[in-house]
């Protein structure tokens, strides 16, 4: 009897075949004041190792950009994608929680607060309405079609998914199987991808656990988590500079397979007008509070 099994020769290559058709790394600018600062990449100068500054996140990553509601998530892929944008390249931006009209409107915003002028950034950005088309939500080769019907048609160079976590609502067991389908596909069509999922309350506010973050970070290639806590005691208010009730919100990269990343938690801020600033190192502020006493 015949095997029933393959051998996939062609799966099989050297480090060098292979480091031949590798892309190369750069950063892509996301906006986001403080962020693009936070990852690098190294090359040995008299012996010794030197940071050189991406600027940016890694060229044709995935990013995953989790944590709880009203951490600032949709405002930093939207100052992604208006930053692209302004840039001259083109985004695909899918909205799966709003329908695209609303989008708009905030993407209209959120270029203003940046000083970005509308007529430089309306072309540049295809929005993919799976909020108001279920069959875009609900199977995912639709939606995988819909968007390589768009990056063929427009030329884009990134894809924005907010969010990945409404694609799998109620299905969570198919959670890891559609975040691979994306994964996969983003990577075929030499996209660099940011896919923003929702955590549960639940989880711990810095980890990338979530309602199908154990299945997203796992499989993308950098996942950053934000959170936020409530100032309540006197220390908190002391060490944040912040009156007690007010809302602070901390940052951290919670990996980066594909360049060296700052791995301490930041405290960051979401301005009046609605843009996310990162701001310092949780241990300067800490650092700091102890230099006082």
């Amino acid at each position: 009897m015949g095997s029933e099994h393959s051998t996939v020769k062609e799966s099989v290559e050297t480090l060098g075949e292979v480091g031949k058709k590798a892309p190369k790394l750069f950063g892509i600018p996301t906006g986001i004041e403080g962020l693009d600062k936070m990852f690098f990449t190294t090359k040995i100068e008299n012996g010794k190792v030197k940071k050189i500054l991406l600027n940016g996140i890694p060229s044709l990553s995935v990013v995953n950009l989790t944590g709880v509601s009203d951490t600032g998530k949709s405002l930093m892929a939207e100052q992604f994608a208006v930053t692209q944008a302004s840039l001259g390249y083109k985004v695909c931006f899918v909205t799966v929680e709003s329908p695209s009209p609303f989008v708009g409107l905030g993407l209209r915003e959120r270029a203003r607060a940046m000083g970005k002028e509308w007529k430089d950034i309306e072309n540049n950005i295809i929005l993919i309405d799976a909020a108001s088309h279920s069959v875009l939500r609900e199977d995912i080769h639709s939606l995988l079609n819909t968007i390589k019907y768009a990056i063929e048609t427009y030329e884009t160079k990134s894809v924005v998914i907010d969010s990945v976590t409404g694609l799998y609502e109620a299905k969570e067991m198919m959670a890891r199987s559609i975040v691979r389908k994306l994964f996969n596909f983003m990577k075929r069509y030499y996209q660099t991808g940011i896919f923003v999922s929702q955590k549960r309350s639940g989880h711990e506010e810095l980890t990338a656990e979530a309602a199908g973050g154990y299945a997203v970070s796992h499989i993308v290639d950098c996942s950053i988590v934000v959170s936020k806590e409530l100032v309540m005691s006197k220390y908190a208010a002391n060490l944040y500079k912040k009156p007690l009730g007010s809302v602070i919100r901390l940052m951290r990269i919670d990996g980066c397979r594909m360049c060296g990343h700052d791995t301490r938690t930041h405290v960051f801020e979401i301005t009046e007008t609605g843009l996310v600033k990162i701001g310092p190192p949780l241990e300067e502020l800490l650092k700091s509070e102890g230099g006082e006493k």
